[in-house]
Formats: structure tokens, C-alpha cells, sequence
């Protein structure tokens, strides 16, 4: 079974970092990550989220504090285990 991840993708840096303090206060566990490129062409930080049964929690708080946002982006997970392995 593939493993997916949710990327919360932002118009700006400043969201993103707005929305982690708000996160990290409720206790809800985020990760800064890189956009992924697929979700969209520009650079700029996005928020990995650890667990799929937040979501609801963090679409309320986004409401709540009004954080603008792009969209929460759905991925296939295409984690390497063997990257930085070499022997």
C-alpha cells in the first residue's frame, strides 16, 4: 500500500510561519518542508502534516485565524530509504 502525504501550501512565507506558531500552540504536530514541486511551480515553504486525522483541526484553525492558504496538497510519499546509502 502506498503511503500519502498533506502538504499545506501557502502564497507566502509569512502564512506558513503564522500557521506552524498557531499549530505547535494546539499541540499538532507539522513539519516545514519544501513545496513540493508538483503542487506548484513557485518556491516557498509548505507544512508537512504528521497525521492525516489533523486535518480537520487544522482546516478549523485556518478558518479561525483566517490563514491564507493555496490548498492542502495530496501526494504519493517518495521517500528514498536507500538516499545517502552507499554501502
Amino acid at each position: 500500500m502506498t503511503e500519502k502525504e498533506y502538504y499545506i501550501i501557502f502564497p507566502n512565507v509569512e502564512n506558513g510561519l503564522r500557521l506552524n506558531e498557531l499549530l505547535k500552540a494546539e499541540k499538532i504536530s507539522v513539519t516545514i518542508a519544501p513545496t513540493p514541486r508538483e503542487a506548484t511551480k513557485c518556491c516557498g515553504i509548505s507544512l508537512l502534516i504528521k497525521n492525516v486525522n489533523d486535518i480537520p483541526i487544522i482546516k478549523k484553525c485556518i478558518a479561525d485565524n483566517k490563514i491564507d492558504i493555496i490548498n492542502i496538497f495530496e501526494t504519493v510519499n517518495k521517500k528514498d530509504p536507500m538516499r545517502n546509502k552507499f554501502c
